[in-house]
């Protein structure tokens, strides 16, 4: 194992550490956790007490046939007949508290890690930047696998510790050599080990990624098998699932060379631990210094202190993985951390003292396209006032919609300048592809949350439900009365985005922002799946309602009633012409 790898075992137990007292104070589990723990530490000292006790009763098992002493073999057949059931309940045990505790800091680790991804769009940023690969398989798998294999070693080791204390003893009683022995056997076993596995730890890293990607291109064709299809590009993507396919078993190809060099001499080192005690105590029991129970007796206590010693040897493989998975759950961890600090910072920035704003205010804002080789908006100063409608317009179709994502603060290439708004919840977005998802009506229309800053507790869901009697309003009056009549049951599950049109998808989240009555409502492209009478409709409830309309559309349409317009242009350029046919002023002024 190189330098690096135990520097960050290092740093994970130190990590580790911290986790687990964050678990064990948690007024949520932290009762059951240090519960668990100390049924686990109980167990540990009963298991390693038995097995010393297993020792002795064996050698005096093996020494009473030796000795043809019938009462002496019933007796001691007794007696580690009940050892052996002991130790079957204590062992069992062990596992059910050892796997319980498993659960129970995976659950804790993952949603804290979920959390932290989800948080203030932490997730969105990470995916523009691709700093993180596959942080869906890192939050499921990876946490999975730390947490029961973290649990699992410290347990080893533990055990490992309590084993050698007690059966270095009853050892050295037997023969100092044959301790010397398996101490040097260890040592030598654990450096070669070492050195024959070293490349399976990236082996393992990479290996992980490649087993994401190649589920990703499966899950890709699932979901848009018709466009595929439609697209006759079905053997592009069968070739690209292939590539990745070989390029993960041709890394798992050298992951299995490596473990067949390591298992030669892990399997002849196991081999060689059952012969070495009966080769050191064999001439004492010939010469008459022993008994013959304490041929059996060594190897047990022999093969117990091996396997404290050779933890590595026999746990290699297993360490491999787990320094994989701490390299890339601490990497997505700096990374979350990262990110959600800039994005506070930049949140804090637009939303203080947004209530002394006269509306949305752009400051000598600079946006690049979306393959940043040119500015689709570039030093755009501008005020959205509160209750005057504006129009956003551009031939160039990116630069409103990139526009609009900026004062959402989901625009990824941001060069210059800043934006000042109202919090997203008293600022609402309507995209040209509205987001349903699968649900009931009623959490359809669950109002959308605060925006806050730092640590805060999630909210509460029912605080943020809506009156059936208003839901059942609103879709009226933006003129949906149909729908109501498809829907039996404002609690059952359905697939919007397969049952409703386009233009039915908008009017449903319209109507979800006239009962949010939000500040502003910055819409995208209404004017291409609504019906210019629906649209007008539209607007016409918005500002019955005080709320602001700013609307983002690719052309200029005739019909628009006068209002405040901004021209987005080519290069950048821009032209703001205020309401009321005040003098325009533009990006060249």
């Amino acid at each position: 194992m190189t330098h690096a790898s135990i520097t960050e075992l290092r740093e994970a137990i130190g990590h580790l550490r911290i986790m687990i007292r964050h678990v064990a104070v948690d007024p949520r589990m932290g009762a059951r956790a240090r519960l668990l723990i100390i049924g686990l530490v109980t167990l540990m000292l009963a298991i390693n007490g038995l097995n010393v006790i297993n020792s002795y009763v064996g050698r005096d098992f093996m020494t009473a046939i030796a000795d043809h002493d019938r009462a002496g073999f019933t007796k001691e057949a007794l007696r580690l007949i009940g050892v052996f059931a002991l130790l079957t309940f204590a062992s069992v045990m062990s596992r059910f508290c050892e796997e319980s505790m498993g659960l129970l800091w995976r659950k804790w680790m993952t949603w804290r890690l979920f959390e932290l991804y989800a948080d203030h769009q932490v997730f969105l940023r990470l995916e523009q930047t691709g700093s993180v690969e596959n942080p869906d398989q890192r939050i499921a798998e990876d946490v999975r696998n730390f947490t029961t294999t973290t649990i699992s070693f410290i347990l080893m080791l533990s055990n490992a510790l309590l084993t050698v204390i007690a059966f270095s003893g009853v050892l050295i009683s037997i023969s100092p050599l044959l301790f010397g022995v398996s101490i040097g056997y260890a040592l030598i076993g654990t450096w070669l080990t070492i050195h024959l596995g070293r490349p399976l730890i990236k082996l393992n890293y990479n290996q992980l990624d490649k087993e994401a990607a190649f589920r990703a291109s499966l899950i890709h064709l699932r979901e848009n098998g018709d466009l595929i299809t439609l697209a006759r590009r079905k053997d592009l993507w069968v070739g690209r699932t292939w590539d990745r396919l070989a390029d993960l078993a041709s890394n798992f190809t050298e992951i299995i060379q490596v473990n067949r060099n390591v298992g030669f001499f892990t399997t002849g080192y196991n081999w060689m631990i059952q012969l070495i005690p009966a080769l050191i105590v064999a001439p004492l029991f010939i010469d008459g210094d022993v008994e013959f129970g304490v041929i059996s007796q060594s190897a047990v206590a022999f093969t117990q202190l091996m396997g404290a010693f050779s933890l590595i040897i026999t746990q290699f493989q297993s360490i491999s993985s787990f320094v994989a998975i701490i390299k890339r759950l601490s990497g997505m961890t700096q990374s979350v951390l990262s990110e959600r600090k800039r994005i506070t910072e930049i949140k804090e920035e637009t939303i203080k003292d947004w209530d002394q704003l006269d509306g949305i205010q752009i400051e000598h804002l600079t946006l690049a396209a979306a393959n940043n080789h040119h500015n689709v908006v570039e030093d755009l100063n501008v005020t959205f006032s509160k209750g005057q409608r504006t129009l956003v317009y551009s031939n160039e179709a990116s630069a409103p919609s990139a526009l609009l994502r900026a004062i959402a603060g989901v625009w990824p290439l941001v060069n210059s300048g800043r934006v000042r708004r109202p919090p997203l919840n008293m600022c609402l977005f309507v995209t040209e592809r509205p987001y349903l998802p699968t649900c009931s009506l009623r959490e359809l229309f669950v109002r959308p949350y605060p925006e806050a800053i730092g640590e805060v507790e999630a909210p509460i869901l029912a605080a943020f439900d809506t009156p059936e009697s208003q839901i059942h309003g609103v879709l009226k009056e933006i003129g949906l009365n149909d729908l109501m009549d498809r829907i039996e049951d404002s609690d059952t599950i359905h697939d919007w985005q397969s049952e409703l049109s386009l233009a039915e998808q908008q009017l449903i989240v319209i109507a979800r922002v006239l009962l949010s009555e939000p500040i502003f409502v910055l819409m995208e492209r209404l004017g291409s799946a609504l019906e210019p009478a629906v649209l007008k409709h539209v607007i016409a409830c918005l500002e019955s309602r005080g709320i602001t309309v700013v609307r983002f559309e690719q052309t200029l349409d005739a019909q628009d009633s006068p209002g405040a317009r901004l021209e987005l242009g080519a290069q950048g350029h821009w032209i703001w012409t205020p309401a009321l046919n005040h003098e325009a002023t533009s990006a060249t002024e």
